[in-house]
């Protein structure tokens, strides 16, 4: 159980490394802020790339996994950043992505 909570830290970790890495150049390209952030949004998405290397298991396990938290992530930007309360569908496809990664990661005999 204490590698779940190890896995889910690194992915949580992963996941702002992404969406930072994709918010900086939105901001470029619709809200007209300096081209300057795309430098430190290259470097967000590759740190991003490193740290799928670093979970243990297949890619594409790990990948699958990985997308619950990203929209749980995802939805807590949507209100920490962007200002917006999640509706009650968002938490509820939250809810249903985090299940998700859970039986993919925690299913017997393998690891994500």
């Amino acid at each position: 159980m204490l590698e779940f909570f190890r896995i889910s830290g690194l992915f949580v970790i992963t996941a702002l490394a992404e969406i930072v890495g994709c918010y900086l150049p939105w901001l470029v390209l619709t809200q007209e802020h300096s081209r300057w952030l795309l430098i430190p949004a290259a470097l967000s998405l590759a740190a991003f790339a490193w740290l799928l290397t670093m979970h243990p298991g297949a890619a594409g396990r790990i990948y699958a996994a990985y997308g619950g938290v990203y929209v749980v992530i995802a939805m807590l930007w949507l209100w920490q950043v962007d200002g917006l309360t999640p509706t009650r569908w968002d938490l509820v496809g939250g809810a249903v992505s985090l299940v998700g990664m859970a039986i993919i990661a925690m299913q017997p005999g393998r690891s994500v």
